[in-house]
């Protein structure tokens, strides 16, 4: 786990030596003086710096972890419904959005099964109005809820409604469509082969929505909570952190390796791709209100970390006493 570093000295702009490393400051300063510039000859070594501001603010405690990104979805697509491909719409690699077409089932026995449930159907009611049209003729009234039903169930009209219902629904299943947005992994099927429903058609995958199933130190792991920011690298991407959330931290640790899992929620922009590896940092903890130097402003003298601050237009050091740090802070 990192450790973040603060100033509780610093209130003044921070001046960086550009170029200068710990033993070139040790060198600049006199013994007997807090100023950066060194008298020579009756003339002062000017020095050049870059100056950055003092920040306050939250310090953010981080963990550091590795994973491998995996997508929120990756779905086999499969025949609802027997009969011939006609068309294959998609090949590997293709985009397609929700609902999109990616192949089609030749629909001629399909509507031929629609009309023959349309007649069935008809023929159903005619035997169904038979039925009850004689009693409600003889009485006057209007048949009862009960007549009613038992003539649907004698004549076969729910039957009938219910296999054209299912003969709709076949010829709708002739299109076979993308559950949701994403890229083509594989085509599983070809022109002219015949299926049977539940045959695999094309496998989906979403880019988009991804995740990272990082391991932590079961140590660590007390520190994380939901919701907590996380920063992903991936090698396709150096030096272009992507931000996430740390969705979860589920519960078990394996006993062998002795870490356990954080899953953080990333959204995809087109690069990245579900089983790179991935470096996170992980929020932990944050420490609020604390005075923020860089890490490559501390410099030691003696032993002892100062910073170096602009005073009358001249950098003087300031000893500190250095808090936490996270490599950066």
């Amino acid at each position: 786990m990192s450790r973040f570093r603060f100033a509780t000295a610093c209130t003044a702009a921070l001046v960086v030596l550009a170029g200068c490393g710990k033993a070139d400051a040790d060198a600049a300063a006199d013994d007997s003086t807090t100023q950066a510039a060194i008298e020579a000859g009756g003339s002062s070594l000017t020095l050049p710096v870059v100056g950055e501001p003092v920040a306050k603010g939250d310090l953010v405690l981080s963990v550091n972890a590795t994973g491998t990104l995996k997508s929120e979805a990756t779905t086999m697509v499969k025949s609802e419904t027997q009969g011939t491909v006609s068309e294959v719409l998609v090949r590997p690699g293709d985009r397609v959005a929700a609902n999109q077409v990616m192949a089609r089932l030749d629909t001629k026995p399909l509507q031929l099964a629609l009309e023959r449930a349309e007649a069935n159907h008809r023929n159903a009611q005619a035997r169904y109005q038979g039925e009850i049209l004689p009693d409600s003729v003889a009485t006057g009234q209007a048949p009862t809820e009960a007549r009613r039903a038992f003539a649907r169930a004698t004549s076969g009209l729910e039957t009938a409604e219910v296999d054209l219902r299912e003969a709709r629904l076949n010829l709708e299943r002739a299109e076979i469509r993308a559950p949701y947005a994403g890229v083509i992994e594989r085509v599983a099927v070809a022109v002219g082969e015949r299926i049977n429903s539940g045959a695999d058609i094309a496998m989906v995958v979403d880019i988009t929505n991804l995740r990272v199933e990082a391991r932590v130190m079961e140590h660590d792991i007390p520190l994380l909570a939901p919701g907590g920011d996380a920063q992903v690298m991936v090698a396709a991407m150096p030096g272009e952190p992507i931000r996430g959330r740390i969705a979860a931290v589920l519960p078990l640790v394996d006993s062998a390796g002795k870490a356990g899992t954080a899953v953080v929620r990333i959204r995809g922009d087109g690069k990245l791709r579900p089983g790179m590896y991935a470096e996170v940092r992980l929020e932990a903890t944050r420490l609020q209100n604390r005075i923020i130097v860089p890490e490559r402003a501390l410099v030691e003298r003696d032993g002892r970390p100062l910073v170096f601050v602009v005073k009358d237009g001249r950098a003087e050091w300031v000893y500190v006493n250095p808090g936490r740090s996270n490599g950066r802070e």
